[in-house]
């Protein structure tokens, strides 16, 4: 599905102030009233951004059952402004709440997909540090990648990628989706030490549903059983895809997604 098959064209507004202000992009699909008062949020994954398969799938769902759907750019990503660079884990969340308090959603259904996982894990916490906050109807992650800065980039750097940190302030490598290479910076790594979500037990108040696939070369399937151990208190489903990679965006990997996504929805639509 093409992305001029959505009904909204993107707003635009600004989160930061000074030299970190920038413009950020979205695009809303405004929820039913009544029974269905309910509003997917879209977050994406590094270096990807609301234009994709499973962003435009999800919204083409909200339009199918009356449901919402809320995608944004994070900066440096897709449509919105702001330095890729300049990108972190708070940076990033900042965002994602400044996009909440400004579509002001009644209840919300997260869907995070690698990154996207991990902001949308502390876009709960923080939503629930609130006294007023939309009420979260669900969680659907979709080859989650919390702490990932930690636990994935740091043990496996190698001399060459340390030293590239150490004195130009980031590295690169090879990316499997673009031309372009992937750029980690000193301060992404640095930021996520102070977003860690895996050091206790993650309470988010609500059903979670995680899509892992098997032979996913980015995020090992033993991340999400480790994730898993995290959740303790809530209802979690974890659907390992014996032969899925780390996108999941093929018709049936979408289309588990989607069943995730809808059965979260409607269930809390009552």
């Amino acid at each position: 599905m093409s992305e001029a098959a959505t009904a909204s064209q993107p707003t635009f507004i600004s989160v930061g102030e000074g030299e970190s202000e920038r413009q950020i992009a979205i695009r809303e699909r405004v929820a039913g009233k009544g029974a269905k008062n309910v509003s997917f949020l879209w977050l994406s994954g590094y270096r990807s951004d609301m234009s994709g398969t499973k962003a435009v799938e999800l919204d083409a769902l909200a339009e199918r059952t009356g449901l919402g759907c809320i995608r944004f750019d994070y900066s440096g990503h897709g449509q919105s402004g702001g330095k890729f660079t300049n990108g972190t884990i708070s940076r990033w969340l900042e965002e994602a709440l400044a996009v909440i308090d400004h579509t002001k959603p009644k209840k919300i259904v997260l869907v995070g997909s690698s990154m996207g996982g991990w902001i949308a894990l502390r876009v709960i916490q923080e939503l629930r540090k609130r006294k007023k906050a939309p009420s979260i109807g669900g969680l659907v992650l979709i080859a989650p990648a919390p702490d990932f800065t930690v636990d994935l980039i740091e043990p496996n750097l190698s001399d060459n990628e340390r030293r590239s940190l150490a004195e130009r302030g980031y590295f690169e490598e090879p990316s499997e989706y673009s031309p372009e290479p992937n750029i980690f910076t000193r301060a992404l790594i640095e930021d996520g030490q102070t977003n860690r979500v895996l050091t206790g037990i993650i309470e988010t108040g609500c059903p979670v549903h995680i899509l892992q696939g098997m032979e996913d070369a980015d995020v090992p399937f033993s991340h999400s059983l480790k994730l898993v151990e995290h959740l303790p208190a809530d209802d979690v489903v974890l659907t390992l895809v014996r032969d899925g990679d780390h996108r999941l965006s093929r018709p049936q990997d979408i289309e588990r997604i989607l069943t995730a996504a809808e059965t979260l929805a409607l269930h809390n639509s009552q």
